[in-house]
């Protein structure tokens, strides 16, 4: 079985979301079915066509999260430290060419969240950065070509 890494908050978010599934959302769109299967013929009912495809989504969402969370395997962040970059480090780099600096947190596959500054660790950026440590430069593969970044910074918390 394969073990997907996560940090504790990560996993409890995925708990969440699939106990709102659960308890509330799937519930409310059961309903909306029954209530436009009410308006009689189904063909030309957009809000049942609707509801059938918020239910499908739903129920797609349940299944991955349900495969998912046991497969988890949580790693405790607040216990590493050092300045070589591992998941769950926060990492600042600067791109050699541009001078732009920016930081970012690498976690889970199922937690990252490129908007508010964390990747996962399966991603390509990741992948180059880690092992590295603070003062190392990377080259790292970008869609108009290879980049060349510094790191300048690796925290934990």
């Amino acid at each position: 079985m394969q073990k997907f890494p996560m940090t504790a908050e990560g996993l409890a978010r995925l708990e969440e979301e699939l106990r709102v599934l659960r308890a509330e959302e799937r519930p409310a769109v059961i309903r909306a079915i029954a209530e436009a299967r009410a308006h009689g013929d189904l063909s030309e009912n957009a809000e049942y066509h609707a509801a059938r495809e918020k239910q499908s989504f739903i129920e797609g969402r349940i299944a991955d999260l349900e495969s998912v969370i046991p497969s988890v395997e949580v790693i405790d962040t607040s216990k590493l430290s050092g300045d070589q970059v591992r998941f769950g480090a926060k990492v600042t780099i600067v791109d050699e060419e541009t001078e732009e600096e920016k930081t970012y947190r690498i976690i889970g596959a199922y937690e990252a969240d490129m908007k508010n500054g964390s990747i996962s660790i399966s991603s390509p950026l990741a992948k180059a950065l880690i092992g590295r440590k603070v003062g190392d430069s990377v080259e790292v593969p970008a869609p108009g070509g290879a980049r060349s970044v510094e790191i300048t910074a690796v925290t934990y918390s």
